[in-house]
C-alpha cells in the first residue's frame, strides 16, 4: 500500500486493502511505516501556521505560541495522537470481539493506522491560512476516513459476512469520532495548560 493507493482504497474493498492483507503488516512496521511520520504532521503544521499566520487559522489562539511553546504543545500532542492509535487497534480488537470476529492485534493496528491517514494529511492544508477552508477540508477528510474504516473493516479484520462488517464498521466510527473529539478537547486543554504558564 502507498499513498497512491489511498484514492482506491476509499472505494473498494480490495484495491490496496488486499496488498496490506498479504503483506501482514506488524505492529512495528506499520508504527514506523505510517503511524510516527504522519502523526508528526499535524503538530509541526499547527506550529508553522500559529507563528507565520498568527490569529488566521486558529483566531481564538491570541497572542501567538512562542517556538518554545509550540514545540511543547506540538512534542505533547504527537505522544497522545500515537498513543490514540495504540487504543483504537484494541477497541477495534474488543469491538469486533464482542461480534464473534477474532482479529489479531497486528490487523486491528493496521485498520487504525491506516483510517485516520486522510485527516493526518489535512494538516498540510495548514499552509493555507484561512479557518473556512481548513474547515471544509477537514469536513472532507472526515469523509475519506469513514469510508476508509467501512471498506477495510472486511478485509483487513477478515469478515466475510457483509452485514456484520458494516455493523462493525458504524462502531469503529462511532467509536473513532469520540476518540477524535477526545484528542481535540485534550489539545485545548494542553494549549490552556501553556498559555496559563506565561
Amino acid at each position: 500500500m502507498t499513498l497512491a493507493d489511498l484514492p482506491r482504497m476509499l472505494v473498494s474493498e480490495s484495491r490496496g486493502w488486499h496488498d496490506i492483507e498479504r503483506m501482514h503488516p506488524s505492529v512495528t512496521k506499520m508504527l514506523l511505516a505510517v503511524v510516527i511520520p504522519l502523526s508528526l504532521l499535524p503538530p509541526l503544521m499547527y506550529a508553522f501556521a500559529n507563528m507565520t499566520y498568527p490569529g488566521a487559522v486558529f483566531p481564538l489562539l491570541e497572542p501567538a505560541l512562542g517556538t518554545g511553546e509550540a514545540m511543547v504543545v506540538g512534542g505533547i500532542f504527537f505522544v497522545v495522537e500515537v498513543a490514540m492509535v495504540f487504543m483504537m487497534a484494541d477497541l477495534i480488537r474488543q469491538i469486533a470481539a464482542a461480534h464473534s470476529a477474532s482479529p489479531s492485534y497486528a490487523q486491528t493496528f493496521a485498520l487504525a493506522a491506516i483510517a485516520p491517514v486522510p485527516l493526518w494529511l489535512t494538516a498540510l492544508v495548514l499552509f493555507v491560512p484561512s479557518l473556512w477552508f481548513n474547515v471544509v477540508v477537514l469536513a472532507l477528510a472526515w469523509v475519506a476516513t469513514l469510508a476508509l474504516i467501512r471498506h477495510g473493516v472486511k478485509p483487513l479484520l477478515q469478515i466475510s459476512d457483509g452485514e456484520l462488517a458494516h455493523r462493525i464498521a458504524n462502531r469503529i466510527t462511532l467509536v473513532g469520532i469520540g476518540a477524535w473529539i477526545g484528542l481535540m478537547m485534550m489539545m485545548a486543554l494542553i494549549v490552556s495548560i501553556v498559555l496559563g504558564w506565561r
